[in-house]
């Protein structure tokens, strides 16, 4: 055969040339997929297996199988520590999902064109940006029985003075209270961002078709910020169920341990000084992740059967 038959012979590419199109995706999700195996997943499957044993931290684990998962069950059966972090978990789960609707309210009013617009903006978007220890810290002062706001408020009317965080009735409410504030910006972003993937064509199809205000959001605003709405849900669940900077700065878990919420015990009985008790704190770990796990599993279902209806 000739030079120049050869010349005409294509060179064969190799398999990486071939198919770099399907593999430079996972090459670029490959540090974030590391980190995440090593830093989360891995240790999730190291907390299930510490729930089986009594451990101090320093001396010899000793395997008790389900024993401390049996200590929880008797301690919430007869109210005690466990009984009391769960209620508060589910209180804040119940109240802590109004910082959703509440974020989509304020994100409609913000998505609009009026005078101060970017001022109004900076001001909702401010708590988004503070840390949980501030927070907690402008709260605690908000709250206080001697100088706080909230007292001076109610002394305008004859009320009070009200110890909201020395009270076991109120603390918890008051410390949901205070975690509204930065989670209903967090959703209040979401939202914004969702609001302008909204396509005009149908909000003009809708308004030729009469739909204003509340069929206007119903119909064809909200389906739209569905994918919007299922991170605030999942954002907000995790956000619930961990709560832990807030109790620690604003209570540390009192009065007389009210206000605890499973993170906070998990801490109390594993990581203080009180407690050294390293696979009961673990077995709290377990719990509290398998709580998340059935909310967030039930929402990914209810996305893919409506994705798999339409």
């Amino acid at each position: 055969m000739s030079a120049l038959d050869l010349s005409e012979v294509p060179e064969q590419e190799s398999w990486f040339h071939r198919n770099q199109q399907r593999i430079a995706p996972w090459l670029f999700l490959a540090p974030g997929l590391l980190f995440f195996m090593v830093y989360v997943i891995i240790p999730v499957f190291q907390s299930f297996n510490l729930s089986l044993y009594e451990w101090d931290g320093l001396g010899a684990a000793e395997y008790v199988g389900f024993r401390n998962y049996e200590d929880l069950y008797w301690e919430w059966v007869d109210r005690d520590a466990f009984y009391i972090s769960l209620k508060n978990n589910l209180i804040w789960l119940i109240l802590y999902l109004l910082a959703i609707p509440a974020g989509l309210f304020i994100a409609l009013f913000l998505n609009q064109t009026v005078w101060g617009i970017r001022l109004y903006k900076s001001l909702f978007f401010f708590p988004f940006v503070i840390s949980q220890v501030v927070v907690g810290l402008v709260f605690t002062w908000f709250y206080d029985p001697t100088f706080g706001l909230l007292n001076e408020f109610l002394s305008l009317f004859g009320l009070g003075p009200l110890n909201v965080l020395g009270d076991e009735r109120f603390v918890t409410y008051g410390i949901i209270f205070a975690g509204l504030w930065p989670q209903t910006a967090y959703c209040m972003i979401l939202y914004l961002t969702g609001l302008n993937a909204v396509d005009p064509e149908q909000i003009e199809a809708g308004r030729l078709d009469g739909a204003k205000g509340g069929r206007m959001l119903w119909h064809i605003i909200l389906p739209q910020l569905r994918p919007a709405t299922f991170i605030a849900f999942v954002v907000t669940i995790i956000g619930a169920l961990r709560s832990f900077d807030l109790i620690s700065i604003m209570t540390q878990g009192g009065p007389f341990g009210s206000s605890r919420v499973l993170a906070y015990y998990m801490f109390e009985v594993a990581l203080s000084e009180y407690g050294f008790r390293m696979g009961y704190g673990a077995a709290i770990a377990v719990v509290l992740f398998l709580i998340m796990l059935c909310f967030i599993a039930y929402f990914l279902w209810s996305m893919y059967r409506e994705e798999r209806g339409h």
